[in-house]
């Protein structure tokens, strides 16, 4: 055994590249949307539907993108802004990076064309990379809902990330952050409002804190083709093909800790994650133990068309069970065989998706989310009227992405419907909902809605970018309670799922509400690392069971830097 594991380390360490960066690049980044836009363009063949994907192989796209004739002029010019920030993985060391430790130059903090880090260092053994980051933002809204309110915040941070022998990543990222202006529970739920991401800050959320935290942290073992990784702690990360936001698993919470395992040969990609959630009973009973197995596997058949499918489990007030950490299982059938005396205890998700790419620049994509099947009242369920029964529930998604649209280059936008069915996500314990600290896991719509999503994303230059999201949405919540007892839930509420089983549920039926969001973001680079971010959003809604309409506004403006 002794023998086995020195051949192991030893076949790790003759593969390591030098400037092999195993760390993941986060999904936020925007080198994303370039890859994607270049995959459109037929350009790389890159898979978007499990991110994020780590620094090597982001440069290994970018390297098929710099050899490329089919690049515009905007393109160049977004690849050179790419290829600074790469540039260590691509092969030309530290020499389009600045360190202010080695030399605090004012002049070089306002280069355009380096990288720049408070330090970083690199041989042939181990690399390391420190960042300063933080961000300064003034926040108001005004209407009928929202309010009248206004708040500055700031924020500081440390990140730290670099590879050692080209095979273990390592990342942290710290920051902390306050209010700067008073903190009235009137502009704390506006700031949640408008930010829901504060909810999973329980110092801030407290009435009597005024700050949050935030921070990423993880450690990722790779071999030196990406064949086999394994990650061991806390990232966003998505799954899902969608093009605005996705069923399956999104950012629209929080990153939670994790362990997880990753395997890519060839036309295959597969993942397993296992990971801890933060959980409660209706917002009002925290949860010992709340964890979520899932796992996706992808197959490309071509260029052209890539098929995934996916299942994960939620498990509530339950122990660690060795029976969900194998990777290679049917996770519903290994939590049957788990001990589990209540076969409805946890939530099980199933789902598949694909994307086709029939010509140059224009890709569809279609998904299902089965959150619960029942074949003997599949079909005998559904009525004229357009009931269906609750043990039959699905989310549906289809969408269209569109780059260089309307013959105008460097446009992209992107056309989504979604339907998700009464229950969906949510769980009749009210504890195994598809949620982390109460934010969805999955699509931000919620149960008993659906969503028609039109999204424009233009490059005036490669520092300026604009972008514009409209959202139509319909959705339907409620109860009917008397003497104390629930008579019907309409399905609306992610974090209640009781009386699912009462009664048959029609879509949309409940206490109706019809949104119309727009959202317009400008983020401009005047400086390398250097942003200035407007967002200015319009909601209208309609509550039509009580006749009443709503109109809100709120925009921010912000400041940030991460050198």
């Amino acid at each position: 055994m002794k023998k086995f594991i020195l051949l192991i380390a030893f076949v790790l360490l003759i593969s390591a590249n030098a400037f092999s960066q195993v760390e993941l690049v986060p999904v936020s980044n925007p080198v994303y949307s370039f890859l994607k836009r270049m995959q459109l363009k037929d350009v790389i063949d890159f898979n978007s539907s499990s991110l994020p994907i780590s620094r090597r192989e982001v440069a290994s796209y970018l390297k098929v993108i710099g050899d490329s004739k089919r690049l515009t002029k905007r393109d160049k010019d977004l690849f050179r802004e790419f290829e600074i920030e790469f540039g260590y993985e691509l092969g030309y060391g530290l020499t389009k990076t600045y360190s202010f430790l080695k030399d605090p130059s004012v002049k070089n903090i306002f280069s355009q064309d380096k990288q720049k880090s408070l330090y970083n260092f690199a041989d042939s053994n181990a690399t390391i990379f420190l960042d300063g980051t933080g961000f300064l933002s003034y926040r108001r809204s005004s209407g009928d809902s929202l309010g009248s309110h206004n708040s500055t915040l700031g924020q500081l941070g440390l990140r730290v990330r670099g590879t050692v022998k080209g095979m273990l990543g390592y990342y942290l990222n710290l920051a902390t952050g306050a209010t700067l202006t008073e903190k009235t529970k009137e502009t704390l739920d506006f700031l949640i409002a408008t930010n829901p991401y504060f909810l999973a800050n329980s110092k801030f959320v407290n009435r009597d804190g005024n700050t949050f935290d935030t921070y990423e942290g993880y450690m990722r073992l790779a071999t030196n083709d990406e064949l086999l990784s394994l990650t061991v702690g806390r990232e966003a990360l998505s799954s899902g093909f969608g093009y605005i936001d996705k069923l399956f698993l999104s950012t629209n919470t929080v990153p939670y800790n994790y362990v997880r395992a990753d395997v890519k040969y060839k036309a295959l990609e597969y993942f397993f994650l296992y990971g801890s959630l933060k959980g409660d009973s209706l917002g009002l009973k925290d949860i010992e133990s709340k964890f979520l197995v899932t796992h996706r596997i992808t197959m490309k058949f071509s260029k052209a068309f890539k098929i995934g499918l996916f299942e994960s489990l939620i498990i509530s007030d339950s122990p660690f069970n060795f029976t969900y950490l194998n990777p290679l299982s049917f996770i519903r059938s290994a939590d049957y065989n788990a001990g589990v005396t209540q076969s409805d205890k946890n939530n099980a998700v199933l789902g598949f998706d694909l994307e086709v790419k029939p010509m140059a620049n224009v890709a569809f994509q279609s998904t299902l989310l089965i959150d619960d099947l029942n074949f003997s009242t599949l079909f005998s369920g559904t009525q004229a009227d357009d009931r269906v029964a609750t043990d039959n529930r699905f989310g549906i998604q289809f969408g269209t992405i569109w780059t260089d649209a309307f013959a105008l280059p460097n446009l992209t936008t992107a056309l989504e419907y979604t339907r998700i069915d009464p229950f969906v996500y949510s769980h009749r314990t009210n504890k195994s909902n598809y949620t982390n600290w109460r934010l969805p896991l999955g699509h931000n719509l919620g149960p008993n809605s659906d969503e028609i999503a039109v999204k424009l994303d233009y490059n005036v230059t490669s520092r300026l970018k604009l972008n514009l999201l409209y959202q139509h949405q319909r959705t339907a919540n409620g109860y009917i309670i008397r003497n104390d007892s629930l008579i019907t839930n309409y399905g609306g509420n992610i974090e209640r799922g009781d009386g699912d089983i009462q009664t048959q549920h029609k879509f949309l039926e409940g206490n109706r509400i019809d949104r119309d969001l727009i959202t317009f973001g400008i983020k401009w680079e005047p400086v390398r690392q250097l942003y200035l971010d407007l967002k200015a959003a319009k909601w209208m809604s309609d509550k039509i069971y009580k006749n009443v309409k709503f109109d809100d506004t709120y925009f921010n403006f912000t400041l940030s830097t991460d050198f």
